[in-house]
């Protein structure tokens, strides 16, 4: 076999190995080496740049088994023998998602150890799991968005092997795998691809550090084939495309829509749908328009309004970026369309945002959530809604999430009501960076108006120890409760069609304020989706043979054609008995 690797940057390149010392590697054109290489599998090698003797990992390296400044380790993903040969995937449509970080979900915090936990997913009605980035970063614990070495597993959580058997397991499970990729930037440190050649766009940096050069076919190649050896070599289902607002590409064929055609012609190859989901906070549908209709084309995109919505609704929080979202209107109104922001003004930018989403494009290709890791772990004190929510909230706060118009998405430990922070945790052994770390949370906090006072230590392990899920909380009162409700929308949700109904149906949004306060009628096809959030009962016409068909207080009274009246905190579902 050869090896080659692109580094246009360096006149000379050698292949450094522990047993056979250094080879000199052949220049093949366009900044290409390659050499003849004979590895087994977990022999270490690395690449020797220029005149220095540094040894540099390979930067599409499958595995490092001593972290991301060391040597890389050959792995063969062909030699695994894989049992899933019936599996056809699930399309996203009529699914639901259950975000995951692999270094928290289980006391161990393994890719092994997750999957115990499968037959619990399975049982909540789950049908995606997304996992956040595994890919190799610095450090022993993070949340994986510093991510530098994009084609490895981190060893941490058990290398790329345990990464195929959870694969592998989550489909005899009738689970599909979505995987977080991070594709807008790279971590701070380990980070040696600029010494190989131009990964990186020079002056020209986003949020995070610097912005990615796609401006260079062999970068963009790096990114495709990445995504690709996800979906082949793993036998993932899809992606979850990180904060692709910062992909700058000015190409007349974006990166995105070049994933997502690569994409579809792997999925008519192996047989079974591939999912590209889009985080965006452009509030572009361009993103899942067909690309025939001068869209990229990707599966879907989060709508972070509907959270916005949803969270303003049942805390009353209004600070930031939430205070659109205290209009009375904007519930009904991402429900019926998607985003709140459609062009609309956006106090926290100071100008219009967004773009309205065409009738045409199912409601399914947006994904929404009551609370994910970004929504929770970027607040000071990494709280969740069970933090500071009563538990008749909390009911509330499930049924808006899994009768959404959408594609629902739980984060993890969400049903049953965590008492864990899920905070921002990081381990950087430069001292430097992790003091960099600490001035940007405590910046970013004081623009949001929030009490740094509170605001734990990422570089402290007892914050990464805090964040990891208590599963003894499952089996007890009102956790155990909450689960059964969850259980039981999810049982819903395949029941009953009209929660799956991909089509949109705009309403008049101010109609659907039903009395005083925050008490909502919300259409389902057949079915309504009631809520009062108010501070006293709330009656609600009936239409028809309506009926309860779930409730999150038993007071919750009504007959067929009269009035259901709903108490302070608490929401139904009604509509006829049957389909």
């Amino acid at each position: 076999m050869t090896i080659d690797v692109w580094a246009p940057k360096a006149s000379r390149v050698r292949l450094r190995r522990p047993d056979t010392g250094d080879s000199e590697m052949i220049a093949s054109g366009d900044g290409w080496w390659r050499a003849p290489i004979d590895l087994a599998d977990g022999a270490e090698y690395g690449f020797v740049l220029g005149d220095s003797e540094q040894l540099r990992p390979d930067p599409r390296s499958r595995r490092q088994p001593r972290g991301v400044h060391e040597a890389s380790a050959f792995f063969d993903p062909g030699a695994y023998e894989w049992s899933d040969g019936t599996w056809t995937g699930r399309q996203l449509a009529g699914g639901l998602i259950y975000e995951l970080h692999i270094g928290t979900f289980t006391p161990e915090g393994t890719l092994d150890s997750a999957v115990a936990k499968l037959d619990h997913l399975a049982d909540l009605g789950v049908t995606h799991i997304e996992l956040l980035p595994v890919n190799g970063f610095n450090g022993v614990h993070n949340w994986g968005y510093d991510g530098v070495l994009w084609y490895t597993v981190h060893e941490g959580y058990g290398g790329p092997a345990a990464y195929q058997r959870f694969v592998d397991a989550a489909h005899g499970a009738g689970l599909a795998v979505i995987q977080d990729v991070v594709y807008n930037h790279l971590g701070p440190s380990g980070n040696y691809l600029p010494e190989f050649g131009p990964y990186l766009r020079e002056g020209s940096r986003n949020t995070w550090g610097d912005s990615v050069n796609l401006d260079a076919d062999p970068v963009r190649d790096y990114i495709v084939e990445n995504a690709m050896m996800w979906m082949r070599d793993y036998h993932v289902d899809g992606l979850r495309l990180d904060a692709v607002h910062a992909l700058l590409d000015d190409r007349p064929v974006h990166i995105l829509q070049q994933l997502a055609t690569a994409s579809d012609a792997l999925s008519a190859h192996v047989g079974r749908p591939l999912t590209l989901i889009a985080e965006s906070d452009m509030n572009d549908p361009k993103l899942i328009l067909p690309r025939e209709a001068g869209g990229y084309g990707l599966t879907a995109q989060w709508s972070d309004d509907y959270h916005h919505a949803v969270h303003v609704a049942v805390s009353g929080e209004s600070v930031g970026y939430y205070g659109d979202f205290d209009d009375l209107g904007a519930l009904p109104k991402v429900w019926t369309r998607g985003f709140f922001h459609d062009g609309t003004y956006s106090s926290f930018r100071g100008r219009d945002h967004g773009h309205p989403i065409p009738d045409e494009v199912p409601r399914w290709r947006l994904v929404t959530f009551a609370q994910d890791h970004d929504q929770i772990g970027n607040r000071a004190a990494g709280d969740r809604l069970s933090q500071t929510l009563s538990p008749a909230r909390l009911a509330v706060a499930a049924v808006l999430n899994l009768t959404t118009p959408y594609t629902p998405m739980l984060f993890m430990g969400e049903e049953w009501g965590a008492t864990t922070p899920w905070q921002f945790f990081t381990s950087h052994p430069e001292p430097e960076l992790g003091e960099a770390v600490r001035a940007g949370r405590t910046e970013e906090f004081a623009q949001m108006g929030w009490d740094e006072s509170v605001v734990p230590d990422p570089q402290d392990p007892a914050t990464f120890e805090r964040s990891r899920l208590d599963w003894s909380e499952p089996a007890e009162g009102e956790h155990a409760r909450l689960l059964a409700l969850h259980r039981a929308l999810g049982r819903l949700r395949r029941e009953r069609p009209e929660l799956t109904d991909p089509a949109f149906s705009p309403s008049d949004a101010e109609s659907w304020v039903a009395g005083e306060g925050r008490a909502y009628a919300l259409e389902r096809g057949a079915l309504r989706v009631l809520v009062n959030l108010s501070d006293g009962p709330v009656g609600f016409a009936a239409h028809g043979d309506d009926t309860v068909l779930l409730a999150t207080d038993a007071g919750v009274s009504g007959e067929p054609g009269g009035v259901f009246t709903l108490g302070p905190d608490s929401a139904a579902v009604v509509g006829p008995a049957s389909a």
